[in-house]
């Protein structure tokens, strides 16, 4: 055998036992947020909260996820209007339970997008959740975009109404999540 084939097969063989380069970007809470859309046959609410706090193991050479989560203090979604928020914090008894978070373990990416499966925790409640992600790498941050979306009876939450009629049962959420990767 050539001594290059034999320098090919074990740079080769490194490369494919060597350790993936996974560890934690640090979230870039100034340039990420969630909100909120609940609707309503007479219009539509939007929130938005700066206050989320992402937490990220990544392989960032591989572009792979390990671990990812999020958790986000409901009382700091600001709507515009500050007697609507109020309320939204009574329905969604914000102070019995102020935060909502997602843990999420398992992924897989289809195309550009990114799955992430896991476990979200909302209103005291624990439920098995999807969401749907679009991740963009660049050369010093990832940001990651998606959106999910909440059945409020599922979170046991009353659905509030305007004249007798109650909003629709989906919160939808859409989030950015940036990171540094220096």
């Amino acid at each position: 055998m050539s001594t290059k084939f034999l320098a090919a097969a074990g740079i080769a063989l490194i490369c494919a036992t060597a350790p993936a380069q996974v560890r934690h970007l640090p979230c870039r809470k100034d340039e990420s947020s969630m909100t909120y859309r609940l609707v309503h046959p007479l219009h539509k609410i939007e929130s938005t909260s700066k206050e989320v706090v992402y937490d990220l193991e990544a392989d960032p050479v591989a572009h792979t996820f390990k671990h990812v989560s999020g958790t986000v203090d409901v009382t700091t979604f600001d709507s515009g209007n500050s007697n609507r928020d109020s309320h939204a914090m009574e329905v969604i008894d914000a102070i019995d339970y102020p935060e909502a978070s997602f843990e999420g373990t398992s992924f897989v990416q289809r195309g550009d997008s990114l799955y992430a499966y896991g476990k979200i925790t909302f209103h005291g409640v624990t439920k098995d959740v999807t969401i749907a992600s679009l991740p963009r790498w660049s050369a010093g941050k990832l940001e990651v975009d998606g959106s999910f979306s909440l059945s409020l009876t599922e979170f046991k939450i009353d659905r509030p109404s305007l004249l007798m009629i109650p909003v629709e049962d989906a919160l939808s959420f859409t989030f950015t999540a940036v990171f540094g990767l220096d």
